[in-house]
């Protein structure tokens, strides 16, 4: 196959790939496939030259979501986690989001990141920033007391967070709670 071929196929499979792909520069799309435009219920032309900022309920998570996984990136390593991803008109998506840096030593200049939809939890549209950043910090393997800690908040009001979202999806206790949210359909 010769090098136009070579550049036609690889297209074809970023276009037709099973998960969401964005290359970021500075935080912004630069490019993206058409399976991450149909997870955002955007058009691809819409999202591109965009802050991330749009798939974020706030300036103030998506600037809390900067440097998460920052150091990974920073020592040329694979970054994951899962996370709420804002659609177009509010509603979201738990995803699986993997991330790797280009330019390891300016890790936000070229970021290739990849989301893949865990299920689309229509719970999850009504899911607090306060239940967001507990659930992500329980993902994260912390206790109610370590959670309080980095929230400010008392281990007690964490539990409360917990029994809520653990009775919200119909689990008995957190570890199915974690289950359900990181099993793929």
């Amino acid at each position: 196959m010769d090098e136009q071929g070579l550049d036609n196929w690889a297209a074809l499979a970023f276009d037709a790939a099973p998960v969401g792909i964005i290359l970021a520069e500075h935080r912004r799309v630069r490019a993206c496939n058409e399976t991450f435009a149909q997870m955002t219920l955007y058009q691809r032309q819409e999202l591109l030259g965009q802050s991330c900022r749009i798939f974020y309920d706030s300036d103030e998570e998506f600037e809390q979501i900067r440097n998460v996984g920052l150091g990974a990136l920073q020592a040329n390593e694979p970054y994951a986690d899962n996370r709420l991803l804002r659609q177009r008109g509010g509603s979201r998506i738990w995803c699986r989001f993997r991330a790797r840096a280009l330019a390891p030593e300016r890790p936000l200049e070229r970021v290739v990141m990849s989301f893949a939809v865990i299920n689309d939890l229509s719970l999850g549209a009504h899911l607090t920033v306060r239940e967001r950043e507990v659930l992500s910090l329980m993902q994260d393997g912390l206790t109610s007391k370590e959670i309080g800690g980095r929230l400010g908040l008392s281990p007690r009001t964490i539990e409360d967070v917990r029994s809520r979202l653990i009775h919200r999806f119909g689990v008995r206790r957190a570890s199915e709670l974690l289950v359900r949210l990181t099993d793929f359909r």
